[in-house]
Formats: C-alpha cells, structure tokens, sequence
C-alpha cells in the first residue's frame, strides 16, 4: 500500500469522492512517527484495495485544513467519505482498528 502525502492547495479535492484516511501528524511529534510506521506497514485486505486512499497530512504545512477540521490534537486520523469527516480517532490507532474503521465506511 502506498501512502499518499496531501498539502493544504489540493487537500479537498483529494477526499471529495471515496473513501479516505488522513493522518493528521507533524515532523516534531513523537507518536506521529508510531503512527506514521503503523501507517506505513498496514497491509489492506482485499475487501479494501482499490477502494480507499491512505494518506497524511503535515499540519505545520497546512494549519488551515487542520483548523478546519479541528484538530487539535496529534496523531490525529480522519476517515473521510466523499469529501465529509465521518470517524476521528485521536492518538495513536492500531492498523487492526483504522482497517476495521475504513471497512465500515465502505460498507
């Protein structure tokens, strides 16, 4: 799986359709980096490939997105449908979980 890297310019055109995982983080951040591996070494299932985008977005880049969607706190991971937040996990998520998370979003 490879994970995307959104900025503030083209943010809300990268969730508008679909399914999409954003992990909010930034370079100084201890446990982003734990989530960033997570990220990075999550394998979908088959039930997901194809069907959702995994990616991440640093908030010192883009203050405005984050402000936008409250985030306040780091790690954060928004799952969006179709350009709308529908699950925010704040902290370090297992892969287990966020697979969980993006399998009931497609559903």
């Amino acid at each position: 799986m490879t994970v995307e890297h959104f900025d503030q310019a083209g943010f809300e055109a990268a969730i508008a359709t679909g399914v999409t995982l954003v992990d909010f983080w930034a370079t100084w951040c201890g446990p982003c980096k734990m989530q960033g591996a997570i990220l990075d070494k999550m394998e979908l299932p088959e039930s997901l490939i194809g069907k959702v985008t995994v990616g991440k977005l640093d908030i010192d880049k883009a203050p405005l997105v984050a402000a936008k969607y409250r985030v306040q706190s780091i790690p954060t991971v928004i799952i969006f449908k179709d350009g709308a937040p529908i699950e925010t996990l704040v902290g370090v998520t297992r892969a287990e979980a966020l697979i969980e998370k993006l399998e009931k979003a497609i559903a």
